[in-house]
């Protein structure tokens, strides 16, 4: 009966035990999960910052025409 008993308190305390190594886990991992999530966003504001950049940078005007020259047109007899 005593080891029964005996049993009986072990069953609970691993039971307790994962029950509360779970959460003490999923605590801690909310507070990584949120850093890595700001991280993400201020990565890809970055990526679209420099995406701007380099097509403002890559994009040319278009040549200026040459100036022509304009001669006398000479009369028709």
């Amino acid at each position: 009966m005593e080891t029964l008993q005996i049993l009986g308190w072990i069953y609970l305390g691993v039971c307790l035990g994962s029950i509360t190594g779970v959460l003490g886990l999923g605590l801690f991992q909310a507070g990584k999960t949120a850093d890595l999530k700001a991280t993400i966003i201020d990565l890809r504001l970055q990526r679209t910052m420099l995406k701007d950049e380099i097509l403002k940078l890559s994009k040319r005007g278009k040549p200026a025409p040459r100036k022509r020259k304009y001669w006398k047109k000479k009369p028709v007899k």
